[in-house]
C-alpha cells in the first residue's frame, strides 16, 4: 500500500518544550526570504508579496508558516532551508492538516 503524503507542512512558532519563538516577527522574514521561490520563478516585484508555497499564518492565535511540498520539488535546496531553520530551533512541524491545540483536540 502507497500512503500519500501530506501537501503541506505546517512550522509552529512553538519550541519542542512549549515556549513560544522570537522574534515575534519570524514567521513574515521566513516567508520573506522565501518569497522568490514560485511557480513559473521569481519575476520583477515578487519580492513584495509571499510565495504561494510558503506563506506566514496564525492558527489558533499561534504564528505558524504553511510550506507546500511543491517547493521541495522546484527548489530542494530552498527547502532544506526551511525545515533546518525549523528543526535548528527546535520548532513544532505538523504535516497534513493544520495543527490545533489541545483543548480543541479533546472535543
Amino acid at each position: 500500500m502507497v500512503l500519500k503524503m501530506a501537501d503541506e507542512v505546517f512550522i509552529q512558532g512553538v519550541t519542542r518544550e512549549g515556549r513560544t519563538f522570537r522574534p515575534s516577527d519570524w514567521a513574515e522574514r521566513l516567508a520573506g526570504v522565501m518569497s522568490s521561490f514560485r511557480p513559473g520563478g521569481a519575476q520583477p516585484g515578487s519580492h513584495l508579496n509571499y510565495s504561494p508555497w510558503c506563506i506566514p499564518t496564525v492558527i489558533d492565535g499561534v504564528k505558524c508558516v504553511i510550506v507546500n511540498r511543491a517547493l521541495r520539488d522546484y527548489e530542494p535546496m530552498a527547502w532544506d532551508f526551511v525545515m533546518n531553520f525549523a528543526r535548528d530551533n527546535e520548532l513544532t512541524i505538523t504535516e497534513g492538516e493544520p495543527p490545533m491545540r489541545e483543548e480543541r483536540k479533546a472535543a
